[in-house]
């Protein structure tokens, strides 16, 4: 079977294409990559909580699945909405990486090191909320760009750290840049983060049962939850949320955070259960009202609604 896979054009999300393109090869499928450039690829010089465009990694993917110019996507999770449209469906849910964040410095040893007035990049507001509750003395700066561009820029010593997934680093060979994997108790990952979703057409059945061997039901249980307590608090890829899923004794245990974004105001829940879409909605209603609502709906600048009691 001849597949087209689309993805955007920086290095780690070719990485990822490649990765899902050599494994359909192995399968015996012939596979090519189209690379296709989103409007957060073009917009470079704002911090991404200012862009403001929903679904700003997909949307152009999302398109060129609609037209039949690709018959799927590689997507990193945490960019894809949590309202998927309907013309759409994710096929599979691979293996998921290392879920949490790495402190990357050339001079300084973990978060807690850093001198006070220290320089510290990361494009995320959840990551700058959670690092200002942490060292509120540091001085956090928006960062853009690819991982490469990220790193260049704390070698030529414009910052003092940067922040970023310890997944991508991963992917792309670059763990010699990590001095310290924080604990999801320090800063709670974004949804879904470290995962992959391939995106399909809905009913396209002949490309879903090429990609059934793909998925991996742990990772897609953990991540599912996650974006349920995202969906719940009304939250897209650039909202000071962090929430974490994994199995642990035959349950799925959840934390999550809502941090405001100058650090001062953090909000923690967890929960356990065995359905994932149930226990992540159930964490998100404890966090919107113990107070997460309000601190959402200063990010948002308009009202963020409480959902209905059942």
């Amino acid at each position: 079977m001849r597949l087209v896979i689309g993805s955007r054009g920086s290095q780690l999300a070719l990485w990822q294409a490649n990765h899902i393109a050599g494994r359909l090869h192995d399968r015996g499928h012939e596979v090519a990559i189209e690379i296709i450039h989103t409007t957060g690829d073009k917009i470079l010089d704002l911090a991404l909580a200012k862009v403001g465009a929903k679904g700003m990694f997909t949307k152009e993917i999302e398109e060129a699945l609609f037209q039949d110019r690709i018959d799927l996507a590689v997507h990193s999770l945490k960019d894809l909405q949590t309202e998927i449209a309907p013309e759409f469906e994710i096929a599979a849910v691979p293996k998921r990486e290392d879920p949490r964040d790495a402190f990357c410095s050339l001079n300084y040893a973990s978060i807690e090191r850093l001198p006070r007035s220290a320089r510290v990049g990361t494009s995320s507001l959840r990551r700058q909320a959670q690092l200002r509750a942490l060292r509120p003395e540091v001085q956090v700066h928006a960062l853009r760009g690819n991982v490469d561009t990220r790193l260049r820029k704390l070698e030529s010593e414009e910052y003092d750290a940067i922040i970023l997934a310890a997944a991508g680093l991963r992917r792309l060979g670059r763990i010699d840049a990590i001095r310290q994997i924080i604990a999801i108790d320090l800063m709670c990952p974004a949804a879904g983060q470290g995962a992959l979703a391939i995106e399909i057409r809905a009913g396209d059945d002949s490309v879903q049962q090429a990609l059934t061997f793909l998925d991996d039901p742990a990772s897609r249980s953990e991540t599912d939850c996650e974006r349920a307590l995202l969906r719940k608090m009304g939250g897209g890829c650039q909202v000071p949320i962090g929430t974490n899923a994994s199995w642990q004794g035959g349950k799925l245990h959840l934390q999550a955070v809502v941090t405001s974004p100058d650090g001062k105001a953090v909000l923690r829940e967890s929960g356990t259960g065995e359905s994932p879409i149930a226990l992540g909605e159930a964490v998100g209603d404890k966090l919107l009202n113990k107070g997460g609502a309000a601190i959402l709906e200063a990010v948002y600048g308009h009202a963020t609604a409480l959902p209905e009691q059942p």
